[in-house]
């Protein structure tokens, strides 16, 4: 089995997730061309419903998978990763069972009484199928991050992808003469495949790099796995509370939004099309810059970890002031590009300018949310795992209770729960910085900070001018180019002049670290 280091594996996941986040962009501009905002609205609106079923089959399976097989796999005890791989397929089997049947017969139910609109009946049935494909997919992941082996994980997300483009098109087209339902229907069946192909090829390294056989004794194994099922348990549990929590939010996000609007008075197909640019759009653009603050989170924990066994507290302030201003610095860019050229962005991916909208007013407060993953990387760091859990509840409460006290009002309607959303954002950003200040002894370097709005500002101001006066000058695919590369160029002459960036700072970044 072909090891790598903690560098090389985190780097091949960073690079595999890049590659992912661009081609579920493809993905969506395909179905947006081909469904439309309604068609994308009831997929989104299904969404949910596939990650909440994910989340509940995988359990939190494959980070406990990955720790007790790196342990075995230590000691050289193979039958010991035979047991964990034999418990852990059959508690995602059972899983997978009961969620597709719950899916089945809830689908009909969820479709007619919560969501509003019936037709989200169609991409709701379509989810069963793919539970049992990702029960078995997650174990397999486990197993080999466990082994320190992340090509497997890393390639399959990347076919995962291609084939789901590859058939989103065609599926969504064949469907779509029947109705956007069956069109949203067949989008989701795409992902089912995706899901497959990525399974098989993991099934496929599994048979090929496998020292011992499975099926051989499996029940024997399993009655004698009672502690290995409470291992698993024991770690998997805990890790799922954040991410049930999000999940269940996540759920229960579209019902509270298409209920609201309907109060409102707003009609199902106008509501179904208005959510559909809302999450199947904006929020995933918005989403996109945590990728640079996520890779930065990877090297915080350890960072912070080490730090606080050694009580070197003062290391600790340092290190998290550094990782705060790279994730403001990051996130500023990203803030000036998306607010300046929201129209653009929107009208050439979605042709969907009106969007910009929503854009406009969330990307200041999603500012908050570049700093969400390094404040929870410190908190899990300094082991306030629950701390982070509890502030994440509180977040997706008030999320759910904001969306429905502004979304039933008609002046704000869609708006209301776009506002919903990014206040839940600068809530539990908030929460996560009381609790580390609570934890640590910490003082904000003022001039850093300032320096940084400094910086974001100059550039954008130069965004706005390249924006009325040069972008007008070229085709528009040509001018957002060309006038993005400038933003940036401005922005880094900026962070040079004000020496906002060291090279001590770019190492705290796994997949530049590498280069430097």
């Amino acid at each position: 089995m072909t090891k790598q280091t903690l560098v090389q594996g985190t780097l091949l996941l960073i690079i595999a997730g890049l590659v992912t986040k661009i081609l579920g962009f493809v993905n969506r501009i395909v179905m947006a061309r081909v469904m439309g905002h309604e068609g994308v609205g009831l997929y989104m609106m299904a969404v949910p419903t596939f990650l909440l079923a994910v989340t509940l089959t995988r359990l939190g399976l494959p980070i406990a998978i990955s720790k007790l097989v790196a342990e075995a796999d230590a000691t050289g005890d193979r039958s010991k990763v035979r047991k964990i791989l034999i418990v852990s397929l059959a508690i995602t089997g059972i899983l997978s069972i009961v969620i597709t049947i719950a899916l089945f017969i809830a689908a009909p139910l969820l479709a007619e009484y919560f969501f509003t609109d019936d037709r989200t009946i169609w991409p709701l049935l379509a989810i069963a199928p793919v539970v049992p494909v990702i029960a078995v997919s997650s174990v397999l992941r486990g197993y080999f991050q466990g082994l320190q082996n992340m090509r497997p994980s890393a390639y399959s997300q990347v076919i995962e992808q291609v084939v789901r483009i590859a058939l989103v098109a065609l599926l969504t087209g064949l469907f779509l003469p029947y109705g956007v339902e069956y069109a949203a229907a067949g989008a989701m069946i795409s992902v089912i495949i995706g899901e497959l192909a990525s399974l098989l090829y993991m099934f496929s390294m599994f048979k090929v790099k496998k020292k011992m056989r499975i099926r051989k004794g499996f029940f024997k194994q399993l009655k004698q796995g009672h502690e290995t099922m409470k291992d698993l348990l024991n770690i998997a549990l805990p890790t799922t509370g954040s991410q049930l929590i999000g999940s269940v939010s996540y759920f229960f996000e579209p019902i509270v939004v298409a209920n609201s609007l309907a109060i409102a008075g707003i009609t199902t197909a106008v509501a179904t099309a208005q959510y559909g640019e809302l999450a199947g759009y904006v929020i995933p653009l918005l989403f996109l810059p945590t990728f640079i603050t996520y890779s930065l989170s990877i090297s915080l924990v350890p960072a912070i970890s080490e730090a606080n066994a050694q009580k070197k507290y003062h290391l600790i302030e340092h290190r998290l002031n550094q990782a705060l201003r790279l994730s403001m610095l990051s996130g500023g860019i990203a803030a000036v590009i998306m607010y300046v050229y929201a129209v653009p962005i929107m009208d050439l991916m979605y042709d969907s300018p009106t969007s910009a909208s929503y854009v406009k007013i969330m990307t200041p407060f999603f500012f908050f949310l570049y700093f969400q993953g390094p404040l929870q990387a410190v908190l899990q760091a300094l082991n306030l795992a629950r701390s982070a859990m509890i502030n994440s509840l509180i977040g997706a409460l008030v999320k759910l209770t904001a969306i429905f006290a502004l979304a039933t009002r008609p002046e704000f309607g869609i708006m209301g729960a776009a506002l919903g959303i990014v206040i839940s954002i600068v809530v539990v950003t908030l929460l996560h910085f009381a609790t580390v200040i609570k934890a640590i002894s910490y003082t904000i370097v003022v001039k850093d900070f300032v320096l940084c709005l400094l910086s974001i500002l100059i550039t954008g101001g130069g965004a706005v001018y390249l924006y009325q006066y040069m972008m007008p000058q070229f085709s528009p695919v040509q001018g957002l180019t060309i006038c993005v590369s400038a933003t940036c160029a401005i922005y880094l002459f900026v962070l040079i002049f004000f020496k906002l960036l060291s090279k001590e700072d770019l190492k705290h970044i796994p997949f530049i670290k590498r280069w430097i």
